[in-house]
């Protein structure tokens, strides 16, 4: 629970919190202090937290996952307008930004048309280019990037994908009525014990993660721009895997053996999972835990979606929206207290939360988003003020100067206008636009006070 500290004696907690940390600091092994002496711009772990140059790294940060797509040499492509995003993000005090490395040319309905890659091992050099010029414009602006390399979920292609270029054609589309839940994920995790598609995958890891950008010259693995590779975006065992069971362990198996090989390729840069929590481990007490254990998983992330988990109830938000607050609170808790147990930081790389009604037009208010946030920006800087391993944010999503194409909202093949919404979900759901005045001034207040 977030604490009544006045600014002056938040202040002084703050000094005395200072004091004792370089008190730490001058006692620490000597691992550890070489560690933290390194100021060549990489974010590094030190003793279960983020490390920048020898000081705490805490960060603000967004999901833009269309980072990529914008900074593209292609019709689809919109520089002027990445610019004018990290410009405003750099003026809030944002320094970190989730975003798409990889997607895969799908059979599925919703999913981005252009990609990455396909099925014929071409990769697509407009959107590498892409990616390498948003990597420049976020070093430009002393930013980090955590880039992930897959995806559980069709919007982007993803590990469906991938089984789907080497099964045979098989495939289980999300939402069809053919195939209700859990087959999706039930299909999906598949993907962890597939030689052939893990194989596919690997290949473009290795291209991705060697690449050389054409707008710096600077080689990717010695970019600290890069903050972390993440394996996938919300990677989770199958729906109806249990412990005990091969599938589960498969699951495990896959991310501590992908997490080496990506560290084998690039030393220099962090690694994680992407994985949700407690939630995206099929609420298995030991899965989340145990998924982080590997030592080339450099920290832990986790996600909160309360409209998702049927927490939070639009439409009642008056008798939802109480308990909401309360059941984050204690989930931020709770996987914060693994990470004390892991030694490792943690990361809430992903929450939303509805504007008032459910609705997605732009200018409909957010009281009670804003709340929300207010509630998890607190959290955060409660977690830094205590020395503690949570110190950063991924807010869901970054919609910045994008607007939706179509009055319903819906998301089209070929839309360039990239909300931060995914295909699959209503443009404008959880997309923080640059009208948000409100919220803007939440995220620069948190920022101001990190710093």
């Amino acid at each position: 629970m977030r604490l009544n500290i006045s600014q002056p004696a938040r202040a002084v907690y703050k000094s005395l919190a200072m004091m004792a940390a370089i008190c730490a600091a001058g006692c620490a092994p000597a691992e550890v202090a070489d560690a933290a002496a390194k100021k060549d711009g990489f974010v590094r772990v030190v003793d279960g937290r983020f490390d920048l140059d020898g000081s705490p790294y805490v960060f603000v940060g967004v999901n833009m996952w269309y980072a990529a797509y914008l900074g593209a040499p292609a019709a689809y492509g919109d520089r002027e307008r990445l610019i004018a995003e990290l410009d405003l993000l750099q003026s809030l005090g944002v320094d970190n930004l989730r975003i798409l490395g990889a997607s895969e040319r799908s059979p599925f309905k919703l999913s981005l048309e252009e990609t990455f890659r396909d099925e014929t091992g071409e990769y697509n050099e407009a959107l590498l280019q892409g990616l390498d010029f948003a990597l420049a414009e976020i070093a430009k602006r002393d930013m980090r990037a955590v880039i992930y390399l897959n995806n559980f979920w069709e919007w982007s292609g993803g590990m469906g994908t991938y089984l789907y270029w080497t099964n045979g054609g098989t495939f289980v589309d999300l939402g069809d009525p053919a195939h209700p839940w859990p087959a999706y994920p039930n299909f999906t995790a598949q993907f962890y014990e597939s030689g052939a598609a893990s194989a596919l995958y690997r290949d473009y890891v290795r291209a991705v993660v060697a690449r050389v950008n054409s707008v710096t010259g600077v080689p990717y693995t010695d970019d600290p721009a890069i903050m972390a590779w993440q394996l996938a975006n919300e990677p989770r065992p199958g729906f109806d895997f249990r412990e005990g069971e091969a599938g589960l362990q498969a699951f495990y198996d896959w991310i501590g053996d992908t997490a080496r090989f990506i560290k084998a390729l690039d030393p220099n840069h962090l690694i994680s999972s992407g994985n949700e929590g407690f939630m995206g481990c099929n609420e298995i007490e030991s899965c989340f835990p145990d998924a982080h254990k590997a030592e080339a998983i450099d920290y832990l992330t986790f996600h909160v979606w309360p409209r998702n988990w049927s927490w939070f109830d639009a439409a009642a938000p008056a008798e939802t929206f109480p308990a909401t607050l309360q059941k984050t609170e204690a989930y931020i808790d709770r996987h914060v207290a693994y990470a004390k147990d892991l030694g490792k930081p943690i990361v809430l790389e992903e929450f939303g939360f509805d504007r008032d009604g459910a609705a997605n037009a732009p200018e409909a208010p957010v009281a009670f988003r804003n709340e929300y946030l207010s509630l998890v920006y607190g959290q955060v800087e409660d977690s830094v003020d205590a020395g503690g391993p949570f110190m950063g944010t991924n807010l869901w999503a970054w919609g910045g100067y994008g607007r939706a194409q179509h009055e319903d909202f819906a998301w089209r093949r070929g839309d360039t206008s990239f909300t931060g919404d995914p295909p699959q979900e209503p443009q404008g759901r959880n997309s923080v636009f640059a009208s948000d005045v409100s919220t803007l001034a939440l995220i620069k207040a948190h920022a101001e006070e990190l710093n």
